[in-house]
């Protein structure tokens, strides 16, 4: 049995506020995944609200059974409010 393991990377676009996540619960690993032994990294660029919330999530690379179960992770992801909105590049590595 392939135990796949998925970590947050990095928050690689730093932003001018340095936004930090409140609630960031991680995605999922499919079991269609699983059963295709997939692996890789989904690239994804976030803006996020001043109120915190996540306004856009654009998926930049990976695969899209990956990148599906990322965006619907991100849905309940809440940053602290900050003054402006930023944007930010997140990389997750199933």
């Amino acid at each position: 049995m392939v135990v796949a393991l998925m970590f947050l990377v990095a928050l690689t676009a730093a932003t001018q506020e340095g936004r930090r996540t409140v609630s960031n619960p991680q995605p999922e690993y499919p079991e269609i995944a699983r059963k295709m032994n997939l692996s890789g990294v989904v690239k994804i660029e976030v803006v996020i609200g001043p109120d915190g919330q996540i306004k856009n999530a654009k998926v930049v690379g990976g695969h899209p059974v990956l990148a599906d179960a990322t965006l619907k992770a991100l849905k309940n992801w809440k940053y602290a409010p900050g003054s402006a909105e930023t944007k930010e590049m997140l990389l997750f590595k199933f």
